[in-house]
């Protein structure tokens, strides 16, 4: 994904949270070499957001975002939940934008309980 194209998946999945009610805290956070291209927040949820864009909509969900990447994102969301010291539910969202829709799926992945 070239930059502009990624910039503008961003941007497009930031004005669907806007719409749905979601204010947007961060946008390309960064702790260490970990990222979240989206930290958004509503009523009830503090949510970290990936954000994908694909030329198809075939791919199944483990080839859009690995168990590794999971992994960075909810280490990342770790960091900023005690950096800011956030006392609100968290969940882990995906965007994935093709060029026939932009889907955004809620509750995509969960910290492993260990």
């Amino acid at each position: 994904m070239t930059l502009n194209k990624g910039k503008s998946a961003e941007i497009r999945s930031v004005k669907l949270l806007q719409n749905k009610g979601y204010k947007i805290l961060k946008t390309n956070w960064r702790y260490s070499h970990l990222e979240v291209d989206i930290i958004a927040e509503n009523d009830n949820f503090i949510v970290f957001v990936e954000v994908k864009m694909r030329n198809n909509t075939d791919l199944n969900f483990d080839e859009i975002i690995t168990r590794r990447k999971q992994k960075n994102i909810i280490n990342a969301a770790d960091k900023f939940i005690n950096k800011y010291e956030i006392d609100k539910e968290v969940r882990f969202d995906v965007i994935i934008i093709s060029p026939k829709e932009i889907k955004h799926i809620e509750s995509a992945f969960y910290p492993e309980v260990e």
